[in-house]
């Protein structure tokens, strides 16, 4: 037999009642803007956590250590291998004669700008695909919200048991964040605001029944087209830095390049050799070197060309939807039949 519970207390509760007065962010998963601020702050928050505090929960064997801190701590490896590709180029050459030295240096020096390169415009042109499918579609794909975790605490006294991470909306395509796209009826608002604005931009009109039901499968679609394209084309937006990093004006730069900003004149004048060098070696990887040949005078033509041929592509992808079939009654039932129930 089964006894009935009785006497039961809010002993047990959710609350992050810590004990030093310390208030969440926010109270329970919150949609963000996609905004600027909003990016930056996160990018802060995930690489300071992944440098401290995730590494020590690890390290401790913390049962609140999850997976979604595990992929955030691989972006420390990330920039240390970079760091460290950066200066495996450039370490030795105080070992070698002048005159390798000043050739090994000049390579060296290339190569830490293109891993520089390489991973500013990995990262930064993903927007050349998103950017277009949201302003095409209203699906923003990059859409963050942040996801309260509440942990088991470390002992018996540990109030303090919550965590934030931050996650996209469509991260998962299968278990998308829907909940955190309705508005409150309660507050006046429309429940399937977001659903009906993304039928008006797709042309499905401006009076659908349940446009959540109708939508959802769309806007799955996109989604998964468009993170496709993003990943795709920033590789070939990325390779393209890498070349556009090894142009020769860029000599000029490295040659009064100076990073003590106290000694203003020479801090001054670097910056204008920079911005010089800049755009004299845009022009050399779209034209070719002077002394350059057949293909290799429109190498980084066709360079330029593919990586923005790649992101017009991943776009008209994305926004080429196929819009799922409707169904009558007419077309399941066919009357001239006979139909027998069991």
């Amino acid at each position: 037999m089964i006894s009935q519970i009785s006497n039961f207390n809010n002993s047990v509760n959710f609350k992050n009642n810590n004990a030093e007065g310390k208030k969440l962010p926010y109270a329970k998963d919150t949609l963000l803007e996609n905004n600027f601020a909003t990016r930056a702050r996160i990018g802060y928050d995930k690489f300071t956590n992944a440098l401290t505090l995730y590494p020590a929960k690890g390290l401790k064997g913390s049962k609140n250590a999850n997976f979604y801190e595990f992929l955030t701590m691989g972006t420390v490896p990330y920039v240390i291998g970079s760091l460290m590709l950066m200066s495996v180029f450039n370490s030795a050459n105080k070992f070698f004669a002048p005159l390798a030295r000043s050739k090994a240096g000049a390579i060296g020096r290339k190569m830490a700008l293109g891993v520089l390169f390489y991973g500013i415009l990995k990262s930064a042109t993903k927007s050349f695909v998103t950017a277009p499918v949201k302003w095409l579609t209203g699906v923003d794909v990059e859409l963050p919200y942040a996801k309260v975790n509440y942990e088991l605490p470390d002992n018996i006294n540990d109030t303090d048991i919550t965590s934030i991470e931050y996650h996209k909306v469509f991260e998962s395509k299968e278990f998308a964040r829907w909940d955190l796209l309705y508005k409150s009826e309660a507050h006046g608002e429309i429940r399937n605001e977001y659903f009906d604005k993304i039928g008006q931009k797709l042309g499905y009109g401006d009076n659908l029944n349940d446009s959540d039901q109708e939508l959802k499968p769309v806007i799955k679609q996109i989604a998964t087209k468009t993170d496709m394209g993003k990943i795709l084309s920033s590789y070939f937006w990325a390779a393209a830095g890498v070349a556009y990093a090894f142009q020769e004006p860029w000599e000029d730069y490295f040659n009064v390049a100076t990073l003590k900003f106290w000694k203003f004149n020479k801090f001054k004048h670097s910056l204008k050799v920079f911005k010089d060098s800049a755009i004299k070696s845009a022009k050399e990887l779209y034209s070719g070197p002077k002394n350059a040949k057949g293909w290799g005078k429109h190498a980084g033509k066709i360079m330029l060309g593919v990586a923005a041929l790649s992101s017009v592509l991943s776009v008209l992808n994305a926004v080429n939807i196929k819009k799922p079939s409707k169904l009558d009654a007419d077309d399941v039932i066919k009357k001239d039949r006979k139909y027998v129930v069991n």
